[in-house]
């Protein structure tokens, strides 16, 4: 590889590349994965990420994937072509995700006992006594990272002048020997021989030249939020949302705003609900054992209709569950979950860049329709790192702003034949009438009410207002052939695996198209127009096929439509699916009849 070899070797060039860092959570596996994942950003390749996390506070096993690319990259990559091992379980673990004649580059001082099969070639580097070499410390475990992220930049002839200046922005607001040790560990790991390994260097990447960024969902959902106009919101922390409540209390104070940490769930939403009343575009956020927590509080912005947005980052569940590792499992419950007929529109971003075009459309959809947005992230979408044009705020942007212009003799607020819009407190009310907002049934101007008759029009009103969204939302793209064999149907984290398990497909001849949900509730009208132009249609989803055999969203698209030819392909094991697992669940399903 690069500087391992006679400078004459030529590299060979690479136009993608998968590599997993195997070691335990406190081996920084995951600051080397996130430079290389940012590397990408600055040099017009694509990348996305992949990562595991024990759940214990005393930390253990992790992995870290990077699926490099100089063209488009869909997924995190089903098998590794470079796993580098830390430990013996690391390389035990996971040798079996390497490529048939892939590489294995592990710690000769930690790993002994080789397997050699399947052509893999073995390279062993004292990775922990090179480092304290290098350093001149004694610490077994520290700065060993940034030597195995100076083997890699070598090995991929990647830009070491990007790599160094990420590094220096990375430590250098720490301790002045903290940086000095980064460096000499990474050019330690840069210039240490391996031997004959071949060269390799990625093509140029096809990005284009605008200006790009690398970062993960739970960012682009913060700056997406502000972006919004939300200047207002409480939360309680929770994994894997806890960092956007982090930022979003960082970075409120700068606009104007502010952020809670409440003492519990319950109070969190009650305070954003107060801050929506106030007149105020508000959110709070957890995970699945958090919204649940916030149910009945929410039918009462459901019932007040009070424009709110609750962000929910999905993990594996029940209970306390899988809290690091991904699952679609809370369709049903950010749908239907408060008691009652509650209706709250719900969203759901494809991938880490959409993520903050989601939280612009959350914003616009509850000041417009008035009611709650929930946005369904997921675990893999949190923490994964992707490369995408940087979005433009000028364009984007939304300055806030609370309306207490003084309202009409006519006003009312829950007017049956039109939206609800508030009256901030301290409005004037030209008529002397003043409304009330409750969480009790209620008339045009909020008083409360028991009349059967009002009770039934006022349920129309919160239902016909998102009848009337589903009929203006556009229906999602097809990937692929329009009309066919199969149509995979998926949404949030799985867009990318199952567009490339669809090009696979297509490749070997079967006539194959996708769509993706962002618009998980209403769904957009008309959808079963699309259904119709393929013999089945396979909902991909990682929750449980459940009682009746089919996922959550198989099962609300077939209840809203009534097709028996919608299927389901689902698993819940807490891992993304790979393309492998899709494209042999849609093979399986194809061959049913």
């Amino acid at each position: 590889m690069s500087t391992t070899v006679a400078p004459s070797t030529p590299a060979k060039q690479l136009r993608n590349a998968v590599i997993r860092l195997a070691g335990n959570s406190q081996d920084g596996i995951q600051s080397i994965g996130g430079i290389l994942a940012r590397l990408a950003g600055r040099t017009a390749q694509e990348v996305m990420t992949y990562m595991t996390i024990p759940s214990t506070i005393s930390g253990g096993p992790s992995i870290f994937q990077v699926h490099l690319g100089s063209g488009e990259v869909l997924s995190a990559g089903d098998e590794a072509d470079v796993l580098v091992a830390f430990y013996q379980h690391s390389y035990d673990g996971h040798l079996s995700s390497v490529r048939n004649n892939g590489i294995c580059i592990y710690d000769s001082g930690e790993v002994t006992e080789l397997k050699h099969e399947r052509g893999i070639t073995h390279i062993g580097v004292p990775f922990t006594s090179a480092t304290i070499e290098a350093t001149g410390g004694s610490a077994r475990d520290r700065g060993k990272n940034i030597f195995v992220l100076g083997l890699l930049c070598a090995a991929f002839n990647l830009d070491k002048e990007k790599i160094i200046a990420i590094l220096s922005r990375q430590f250098g607001k720490k301790d002045e020997s903290v940086l000095r040790n980064a460096m000499l560990a990474f050019d330690a790991g840069f210039a240490y021989q391996v031997g004959d390994l071949e060269r390799f260097a990625f093509a140029p990447g096809e990005a284009g030249s605008g200006h790009r960024i690398s970062s993960d969902g739970n960012t682009m959902l913060t700056m997406g939020l502000l972006a919004a106009g939300v200047r207002y919101g409480s939360a309680y922390p929770i994994t894997p949302w806890s960092s956007i409540m982090e930022m979003m209390r960082t970075e409120l104070p700068k606009y104007g705003g502010i952020y809670v940490q409440a003492e519990d769930e319950l109070s969190a939403v009650a305070m954003t609900i107060g801050a929506a009343f106030a007149g105020h575009l508000a959110m709070t956020g957890s995970s699945g054992p958090g919204l649940s927590l916030k149910m009945e509080a929410l039918g009462y912005a459901s019932m007040a209709e009070l424009p709110l947005i609750v962000v929910n980052v999905q993990r594996g569940g029940p209970s306390t569950g899988l809290p690091t590792s991904m699952e679609q499992s809370d369709l049903l419950q950010a749908i239907y979950g408060s008691h009652g007929d509650s209706p709250r529109i719900v969203l759901a971003p494809e991938n880490v860049e959409d993520c903050f075009y989601i939280a612009l459309e959350a914003g616009r959809l509850a000041r417009e329709y008035s009611c709650p947005v929930i946005i369904l992230s997921d675990q893999a979408i949190s923490s994964r790192i992707e490369a995408f044009a940087e979005p433009d705020l000028d364009k984007h942007w939304v300055e806030p702003m609370c309306d207490t212009t003084p309202r009409p003799e006519d006003f009312k607020p829950y007017p049956l034949d039109k939206i609800t819009r508030h009256a901030p407190p301290g409005t004037k009310m030209l008529g002397g009438k003043y409304p009330i907002v409750t969480g009790l049934e209620h008339d045009e101007y909020g008083h409360p009410s028991g009349s059967p008759k009002m009770h039934t029009a006022m349920t129309n009103k919160r239902r016909d207002k998102l009848v009337k969204l589903s009929k203006e939302l556009p229906l999602p793209p097809v990937h692929g052939d329009a009309e066919g064999d199969v149509l995979v149907v998926g949404w949030g984290s799985t867009s990318g695996p199952i567009k490339e398990s669809v090009d696979r497909m297509r490749s070997e001849g079967h006539k194959v198209g996708s769509i993706t949900m962002r618009h998980m509730h209403p769904m957009p009208a008309g959808l079963d127009t699309v259904f119709k132009r393929y013999k089945k249609v396979i909902v991909t989803e990682i929750n449980d096929s459940g009682v009746y055999g089919f996922g959550q969203l198989a099962m609300l698209l077939r209840a809203a439509y009534a097709m028996p030819h919608i299927q389901s392909v689902c698993k819940c094991d807490g891992l993304a699916f790979r393309v492998r697992e899709i494209v042999t669940g849609v093979e399986k399903a194809m061959a049913d009849k």
